[in-house]
């Protein structure tokens, strides 16, 4: 499966002394407070607060508050954020993998350590002007998310798992309007239990009554 494009990188860092912080620790505490209050509603004086590091400090690590948001969503790829690749990727089937991507997202979605939801699904959908950058960048990850998908039905299709003639950027597009559907009802309350029978009803349309798709 081809990759996702890597994140375009923060603007170079400042040489000097070693820095004195754990920096995945801060990420992470970043990450935290991102996801909490939206790129445009967490302030410098949140992320000081929360990281313990000082505006300068923060800057000076950083470069500014959009390369910190970079940074923490590079972050987030290679944690949490990374299992839907992998579960592509691992499992031997198209099927057992779009089901684990659900069931995933079901138990993941819903974890109380942090906020319900996905960080990137429905992250700056709509911004100022200014942020407009952050939020290509983000759309561009969800858009890259719907490529993958579309590779590995595409895959399916050429190994006889799926048949011929199924639409694949529609049922990629599919599975990512359920992944964005799941992390907005996980933020509004739904359980690990709800989005788990979600994701059950969808694969039984995977294997439904009109063949298209249906895994062999």
């Amino acid at each position: 499966m081809k990759k996702a494009t890597p994140l375009p990188s923060p603007s170079p860092r400042p040489r000097g002394r070693p820095r004195e912080f754990d920096e995945a620790k801060v990420l992470d505490q970043a990450l935290e407070v991102f996801w909490r209050l939206g790129y445009e509603g967490a302030t410098v004086a949140d992320l000081t607060g929360a990281t313990g590091l000082s505006a300068t400090s923060l800057y000076a690590a950083f470069d500014s508050k959009e390369g910190l948001y970079r940074r923490v969503l590079e972050h987030y790829r290679e944690g949490p954020g990374g299992n839907t690749g992998r579960a592509l990727e691992e499992e031997p089937t198209a099927r057992g993998g779009f089901e684990r991507v659900l069931r995933e997202a079901a138990r993941n979605f819903t974890r109380r350590k942090l906020p319900p939801g996905c960080m990137i699904s429905t992250a700056v959908l709509r911004c100022a002007q200014a942020h407009r950058p952050v939020a290509d960048l983000v759309s561009s990850l969800r858009q890259a998310t719907v490529a993958s998908f579309r590779e590995r039905l595409a895959r399916a299709v050429r190994e006889g798992e799926l048949p011929e003639g199924t639409d694949t950027g529609a049922l990629a597009r599919y599975f990512g309007a359920l992944l964005q559907g799941m992390s907005v009802q996980a933020a509004d309350g739904a359980t690990e239990a709800d989005l788990l029978a979600l994701a059950a009803v969808a694969m039984r349309a995977w294997d439904g009554g009109d063949g298209r798709p249906r895994a062999r």
